[in-house]
């Protein structure tokens, strides 16, 4: 974990928001998919590697008050806690790799748009598969967006793992199944496209 927490703390404490290749105003897919899954006012929601994302701010706008955030990075939860203002009491807020030590209750839902796909190493995303059956309730929906085939081999200085819904869902193997998937063309702030792939899966057993 050392690394990767040096690497990105250097990150988020030397680059703008709008400077990230996947900032976004509004994190529309997520909301569509979290719509799509039910979700309520009254269900519990992760959103990992959500420092710098716009996502818990939508929810919290939405009512929901049972949510968590997890990042590895201090200075970007740091930067998210600012911005929520006096909403910064709403979240759980987790520092730590999500392959690391930490611990929260269960929750209906796990959203991740783009962290999995910086695991490229099979042993870590092993215990991200675990931890995830470990914190999502069965029945309960994840949210997770990687790189498609054709989206990029590099992000941030870091080389990433790119999954079609078919490999997707042969990697997380017996206790999720998939619901939903969708190509998703992201725009970055200076006006080039990556390739996504987003998944909605259920917590079967």
């Amino acid at each position: 974990m050392g690394t990767t927490k040096t690497h990105w703390e250097r990150i988020y404490s030397t680059t703008a928001e709008r400077d990230f290749s996947w900032s976004e105003t509004v994190p529309q897919v997520s909301l569509e998919m979290l719509d799509a899954a039910g979700v309520t006012p009254h269900m519990c929601v992760l959103d990992l590697g959500g420092g710098d994302s716009r996502l818990i701010d939508q929810l919290v706008t939405r009512g929901m008050d049972c949510l968590a955030v997890l990042d590895v990075s201090g200075a970007a939860l740091r930067r998210a806690q600012a911005r929520l203002g006096t909403a910064v009491q709403v979240p759980v807020w987790i520092e730590s790799d999500v392959t690391g030590d930490w611990t929260l209750k269960p929750m209906d839902v796990w959203h991740d748009r783009a962290v999995f796909h910086f695991l490229t190493a099979p042993a870590d995303r092993t215990r991200y598969i675990d931890r995830m059956a470990d914190i999502l309730k069965v029945n309960g929906t994840a949210i997770i967006a990687t790189f498609a085939p054709d989206g990029p081999e590099i992000c941030s200085g870091l080389p990433v793992a790119r999954y079609s819904p078919e490999t997707w869902t042969a990697a997380l193997g017996e206790r999720f199944e998939r619901v939903e998937a969708r190509p998703h063309r992201h725009t970055t702030p200076w006006g080039a496209v990556q390739s996504f792939q987003y998944s909605r899966l259920r917590r079967v057993r």
